[in-house]
């Protein structure tokens, strides 16, 4: 959207706000409201930030060099949406599982 509006391309404006240092950092959502440290799986990437919560080159599963699945949401996340989300994120994960992958 932002390339369209400025008569650029992706990967152009992808470039020059890399140059800028402008880059995503992941974070992770606090399910404590802060009473207690939160140290959650529930992840997401925002430009509002200046340090990932998370090594991005953390060992998937404790083991070096094992792979792993990524369950990916997106839209607005919003008082009575989670139950939602939780429901679909794990049901997708047990069908992985049953898959073997």
């Amino acid at each position: 959207q932002i390339a369209n509006r400025v008569s650029s391309t992706e990967s152009e404006v992808r470039t020059y706000r890399k140059s800028l240092g402008v880059v995503p950092h992941i974070k992770q959502i606090d399910t404590l409201a802060a009473e207690f440290p939160a140290m959650t799986n529930y992840l997401y990437v925002t430009y509002n930030g200046s340090h990932n919560d998370v090594s991005v080159h953390d060992e998937v599963a404790g083991t070096h060099g094992s792979q792993g699945v990524m369950v990916l949401g997106c839209g607005a996340y919003s008082i009575g949406s989670s139950v939602e989300f939780d429901w679909c994120a794990v049901s997708c994960i047990r069908a992985i599982r049953e898959e073997g992958l």
